[in-house]
Formats: C-alpha cells, sequence, structure tokens
C-alpha cells in the first residue's frame, strides 16, 4: 500500500504560478513511477507530467508544455509540479499518482488548482 498526500493548490491569476507537492509513503520501492493528473468539472482525468522509474525523460501534455516542470527527490519520494504562466484552462483537481513496477495505481486526494482571468 502506498500513501500519497498533494499541496500546494490553491487561487491564482492567470500568468501566475503555483509548486504543488506529492509525498509518498507506504510500500514504495526504488521503481517506483510517479506523476500527476488533472481533473476539471465535466472532464475525463488526464496525465499532465510523469516520471517513470526507469529515469527515462518526464512526460508531458502538449498543453502544459514550456509551462510546467516535473521534478523528483527519489530518496524521499516526493514528486513536485512547477506551474508557470497558469491559464483559466488550468483549473482542476490535481493528484498525485503512483505505481510499482507497473502503471499508476495509486492516488491521492487531491488539490483544487483554480486560475483566474
Amino acid at each position: 500500500q502506498v500513501q500519497l498526500v498533494e499541496s500546494g493548490g490553491g487561487l491564482v491569476q492567470a500568468g501566475g504560478s503555483l509548486r504543488l507537492s506529492c509525498a509518498a509513503s507506504g510500500r514504495t520501492s526504488s521503481s517506483i513511477a510517479m506523476g500527476w493528473f488533472r481533473q476539471a468539472p465535466g472532464k475525463e482525468r488526464e496525465p499532465v507530467a510523469t516520471f517513470g522509474w526507469n529515469g527515462g525523460s518526464p512526460y508531458y501534455a502538449d498543453s502544459v508544455k514550456g509551462r510546467f516542470t516535473i521534478s523528483r527527490d527519489n530518496a524521499k519520494n516526493l514528486v513536485y509540479l512547477q506551474m508557470n504562466s497558469l491559464k483559466p484552462e488550468d483549473t482542476a483537481v490535481y493528484y498525485c499518482a503512483a505505481g510499482i513496477g507497473g502503471p499508476f495505481r495509486y492516488w491521492g486526494q487531491g488539490t483544487q488548482v483554480t486560475v483566474s482571468s
């Protein structure tokens, strides 16, 4: 079992920045994969930025490339999402996710990000 806790969401004006944090605990391992998803009202949950366990280049959704940066502290099982140049369409609940030796399976409770015009 892996527990995930997100923090850092809030209300920000368009063009502003936020930094989300996620801490993983429980039965983690060196092969854990972590990433960020988001879900807006009436829409499906979608991947935003993810790291695989093999240390490859991170994945970014086309809509956030050049604006968002995912980073991690492997020793502490921490993952961050730096969000710059925020747009109203970025408004969503952002979820931290993790997987061990396979696809993402564990999910945090989510943190609300609201971007106003």
